[in-house]
């Protein structure tokens, strides 16, 4: 790195030396051809050349000092009466360089000290007798030239750094907005293949555990309940395997539309019909009536399936309530399961698993509530509400058609 920054020194010198060396050049042509009725050359002149063209070897690391010493060399040929076309050239190139690096307040100063410069030194070199008196208009006006000039490329560069920060900053806030549906996205894949996995997992243990014990008195209640733990598995399979051609992007696999408020008796018929028992109220929502957003749907579906998990596999319950009812006031659909189970239980182990925080990320994702929690006298109570309108564009579930 030190050779790199000493080789990029060393070239930057180089070039400031050449560009010193042919300004030098010209202005020396210009000098030594003499205007008539101007002042021939002699040693003071071409010292002050001497000094300009070694000012102007500064014009990037010290442009004002550049000005200055330029500045010197130019009006001094001024004064002793010298005219040229040329003369003015190292100093407009250290006007240049000063207006690039510098900021506007400091170029307008700049301008102004070198324009009243020029033309104090006009109207004083106009009043030796017998020489040609440089207009102090045209005088003053020289050095604003460059100054102007390299505002300009000074303003150009500054507007496109500006733009490509401004990409830049662009380009980080969609690498940070892609990072977020990254991670939205693997949390609702989460969600979504735990509540198929723990709902479907949960039914058929219950299932088997009631064939199990029917198996010897009651062959029949133990071949139906076979054949639900049967069904949840082809059920399970299905809504897995949808989910896996969607991530895929397998368009070969038709995919199931959303679980909908309709296929709860259908949820509810996969739990065990003797423990607990479940009553659904509010099934007039489910057949009829105003129509509900689809993803308000499939998070209220997905909260009664998590309640009614955990309250298979958490709760000793011998009955649960599903209640669904629409608040005209705040234009929300209330969900609640409660079941009946002992206080003593109180749940153990649900409100710290995956369950209670999936349905709770659920209700926020469409700028819903969810609280959760046991009931004074026994049993335990999941409470949603979810707006029906604003907020809930995408809850980061209905991408994925039947998961």
């Amino acid at each position: 790195m030190a050779k790199v920054v000493r080789g990029a020194a060393s070239g930057g010198l180089a070039r400031d030396l050449a560009l010193s060396a042919a300004i030098g050049c010209l202005t020396a042509a210009d000098l030594a051809s003499n205007v008539p009725g101007s002042r021939e050359d002699d040693a003071l002149s071409w010292l002050l050349l001497g000094v300009a063209v070694l000012g102007l070897c500064w014009q990037r690391r010290r442009p004002l000092l550049a000005v200055v010493v330029t500045g010197v060399g130019s009006l001094g040929w001024t004064l002793l009466g010298h005219l040229g076309e040329l003369l003015n050239l190292p100093w407009m190139v250290a006007l240049y360089f000063l207006a690039c690096s510098s900021d506007r307040r400091r170029t307008v100063a700049i301008g102004l000290l070198a324009a009243a410069a020029s033309g104090i030194v006009s109207v004083l070199a106009g009043q030796e007798e017998g020489r040609p008196m440089p207009s102090p208009v045209l005088e003053m006006a020289i050095p604003l030239v460059p100054l102007l000039l390299g505002e300009v490329v000074r303003g150009r560069r500054e507007l496109t750094a500006s733009y490509a920060e401004r990409a830049r900053r662009a380009e980080q806030e969609r690498e940070r907005e892609a990072e977020r549906r990254v991670h939205e996205e693997r949390m609702r894949i989460a969600r979504e293949l735990h509540d198929i996995v723990a709902h479907t997992v949960s039914a058929m243990t219950v299932q088997a555990g009631v064939a199990l014990d029917a198996l010897d008195r009651r062959p029949e209640l133990s071949r139906s309940a076979l054949r639900q733990v049967r069904d949840s598995g082809r059920e399970a399979i299905r809504e897995l395997r949808t989910t896996l051609s969607v991530l895929r992007d397998d368009e070969s696999t038709p995919v199931a539309p959303a679980p909908r408020l309709t296929q709860l008796p259908e949820l509810i018929a996969r739990f065990p019909g003797d423990r607990p028992r479940i009553t659904l109220r509010g099934a007039a929502l489910l057949t009829g009536g105003r129509a509900l957003p689809p993803v308000v749907e499939l998070t209220a579906y997905r909260i009664v399936q998590e309640a009614l998990t955990n309250v298979v596999r958490h709760s000793r319950a011998d009955h649960a309530t599903v209640a669904l009812s629409l608040d005209a006031d705040d234009q929300s659909l209330v969900v609640e399961v409660v079941d009946d189970g002992p206080a003593a239980a109180e749940h153990t182990g649900a409100d710290t698993g995956l369950g209670l925080v999936g349905m709770r990320e659920r209700a926020n994702a469409i700028t819903g509530t969810l609280t959760s929690g046991p009931l004074p006298d026994g049993g335990f109570r999941v409470h949603a509400r979810l707006p029906l309108t604003g907020g809930g564009g995408t809850g980061g579930d209905g991408a994925v058609a039947g998961a």
